[in-house]
């Protein structure tokens, strides 16, 4: 089976080591952030979405600044994609723990698909993703919390589950991130938090090394320049992503929509390309799984919902989340993908960069630390 064992999910302990160093007691740091915080009184956490370990380096020709700085390499968690990372990142938790296991997943009981990221109401925020951010614990111990984030975001569901207990400043674009994160430093000291998702963005819609990502990677090193040459000298800037990625080549596409062998025995069909769940018609897991690994082969790893909790790639798993899950899970390998022309908007099959899977590319993550001089 091979299914990937243990994803370490580093994300997870970014906010806990930077609130630690701002005096909230319990959490634990494995990475060592409140060290290297020692004595800073206010810490801005900024999250570029798709900016992976290999991305920074691609950055260097346009982004001098941001590639110089010191940084070290840690990963995002299981699947390497942004609700499921975002999450992580807010309640210091494994996915496992959290429950957003994906961008896509099935509700349980029902044939819906819920999209994270379009998510509202339905269903209710706490119930679905009942873990509290850490935001919320932060506030009661007097540490009080901004976040800066897209307007468009504001009552999503995803907001719900990440922001609880912060005070949430929209803002749109570089420049006007930039100022609202440097403001709410300077007000008072606490935490901030800033996220970017323009790369990303460019990635999927252009792919890599393409003129619009390097357009959009130019307004990364804008935003940490401004950030890191106007830090309060008793300040922080943290920066990290929630997974990198990388291109998937149009002949490197599998459609279960075009394909009979696929689609056979699957009811409904959820993840995103580079990680699938396929919820199998009652009696069926065992051949869509034989399936699956016959026309595949070596660029999935094809697995049932039992192996892959097993293998510890979620991290301590809650039992009451496993309907989330398909039957059969299969994680592309390489830079393959798996499609559904038919079931699916045809945004996702227009995708160019992708992740969600475990290859170093789009599961590998900066952590930078830069203190305010």
């Amino acid at each position: 089976m091979n299914f990937p064992g243990t994803v370490t999910g580093d994300l997870a302990a970014v906010l806990p080591g930077c609130l630690t160093a701002l005096g909230m007691r319990g959490l634990s740091d494995p990475l060592g952030i409140a060290r290297d915080l020692d004595g800073v009184n206010r810490v801005a956490v900024l999250l570029v979405d798709g900016m992976g370990w290999a991305q920074v380096a691609a950055m260097a020709p346009v982004a001098p600044i941001l590639s110089g700085l010191p940084r070290r390499r840690i990963e995002a968690g299981f699947p390497s994609t942004t609700p499921t990372s975002l999450v992580s990142l807010a309640t210091g938790s494994l996915p496992g723990a959290h429950g957003v296991l994906g961008f896509t997943v099935r509700i349980p009981g029902t044939r819906k698909v819920l999209n994270h990221v379009l998510w509202r109401d339905s269903p209710q925020p706490k119930a679905w993703q009942p873990v509290a951010p850490l935001y919320v614990a932060a506030s009661a111990s007097g540490i009080p919390v901004t976040v800066v984030n897209r307007p468009e975001y504001v009552g999503t569901g995803l907001t719900k589950v990440t922001s609880r207990g912060a005070v949430y400043q929209p803002a749109s674009g570089v420049d006007e991130v930039a100022t609202r994160m440097l403001t709410a430093l300077r007000d008072k000291p606490g935490l901030v938090y800033g996220y970017h998702p323009d790369l990303d963005k460019a990635g999927h819609m252009y792919g890599l090394d393409t003129a619009e990502w390097y357009v959009a990677a130019s307004d990364v090193e804008r935003l940490i320049y401004r950030l890191v040459t106007e830090l309060p000298q008793d300040a922080a800037l943290v920066v990290t992503a929630d997974h990198g990625q990388l291109d998937v080549p149009s002949d490197h596409r599998y459609d279960i929509d075009t394909d009979p062998g696929l689609s056979a025995g699957v009811e409904v069909f959820a993840g995103e390309p580079r990680l699938r769940y396929l919820h199998t018609t009652p009696g069926a897991a065992d051949d869509v799984v034989a399936a699956w690994r016959a026309i595949t082969g070596p660029n999935t790893t094809v697995a049932t919902r039992d192996e892959v909790i097993d293998s510890g790639c979620f991290g301590p798993f809650d039992p009451k989340f496993a309907g989330r899950i398909g039957d059969v899970v299969v994680l592309c390998r390489n830079d393959w993908a798996v499609l559904a022309s038919q079931r699916e908007h045809v945004s996702v099959s227009a995708l160019v960069a992708m992740h969600g899977g475990v290859e170093p590319d789009e599961r590998e993550i900066p952590l930078i630390v830069v203190r305010g001089q």
